[in-house]
Parts: C-alpha cells; structure tokens; sequence
C-alpha cells in the first residue's frame, strides 16, 4: 500500500479499499494506530488557536475556557468513531448487504480523516479560510463513506444500496459534527 493507494481512496471503490480489507486491520489497531493520534489534532489546534487568537478570528473566541472544551471534544470524537462503526455496520445489515463489523469499523476510521486533517487550517489565522477547508473536508468524508460501503460490502449489486446506507450515515455523521461543533461553541 502506498500513498497514491490511499489518495485514491475517496474516488474509487476499488483497490486500496480491497487492500486494506485483505489486510483485516482489527478494530483496536484502528483505534490506538489511526483514530487516536488524529483525533488528537482538532484538540490541540483548536486549543492553540483558543489560546493564541484574539477576537479578530471571530467573536467571543478567545474568552472560551479552551482546556476544558478541547478535553471534552477529544472524548467525544474518540466515541463518535465507536459509535459509527456499530451504526454503518446496523444501517449496511438492513439494507440486504453484508458488511462485517471490521470492515464497518475501517469505514468509520477513515472517512474522518480528511475533517481530523482540516484542523491544520486552524494554523492559519482566517476564518474563511478555515470554513473552506471544513466544507472540502466533509465532501471528502462523505465520498470516503460512499466509496468504502460501496467496496466492502458483500453483494454483487451494491452500488444503490451503497448509496443509500452512505446517505444515512452521512446524515448521523453530519448530526454528530454539528453537536460537536454546537458543544465547542457553547462554553
């Protein structure tokens, strides 16, 4: 597996898909080698940028109590993989498609890749900025979510039931993100 391998991931269904399933990743090496290390990023940056922006970024930012808000954020990101993973697996199994939970679980690791990798934008001290990036970052999630239901699931007709488990768990995931984001701002 190399990395053009894994930049092919959001637009094909095929290939690396395929490889990183015959590799039977478990679900705690998902966890302790992918999901933990970067869900570790939003945290971090959003507590550098918390802590050393002034209201110019946006209002009311640099008053927030920044450790308190990043330590619960990691919490919730680090269940929000676990509970994907059981919902792409529930939403996959009553669409007539099979889709054992390792699989499930590697879908729910890497479709939030590109969201953990946009908190980088938080480096640069602009909040369009920072929204385009978001927005990018979801439109990858959600093709990663479509491409890898639609390459691990076990029927030989899958790209409409694909299609639509990946609209379900788009919707939960886009209500999962949004709690978050409404939980940051909130404090």
């Amino acid at each position: 597996m190399n990395l053009t391998m894994l930049l092919q991931l959001p637009f094909h269904s095929n290939g690396a898909w395929h490889e990183l399933q015959r590799r039977q990743l478990s679900i705690p090496l998902l966890a302790w080698a992918l999901v933990l290390p970067l869900s570790l990023l939003p945290p971090v940056l959003l507590y550098y940028a918390g802590s050393h922006y002034d209201e110019h970024f946006m209002a009311g930012f640099a008053g927030k109590e920044w450790r308190f808000i990043t330590t619960i954020l990691f919490l919730a990101e680090l269940l929000t993989f676990f509970v994907m993973g059981w919902l792409i697996h529930s939403v996959v199994a009553g669409k007539d498609t099979a889709i054992n939970y390792a699989d499930a679980y590697l879908v729910a690791a890497i479709a939030p890749v590109p969201l953990w990798l946009s908190s980088l934008a938080l480096l640069v001290p602009s909040l369009a900025f920072n929204v385009v990036v978001v927005f990018i970052a979801m439109g990858l999630s959600c093709t990663l979510i479509y491409h890898g239901l639609n390459a691990l699931s076990n029927s030989p007709d899958t790209d409409v039931e694909a299609m639509s488990a990946a609209y379900t768990v788009m919707a939960a995931s886009f209500l999962a993100w949004a709690l978050l984001m409404v939980m940051v701002w909130a404090f």
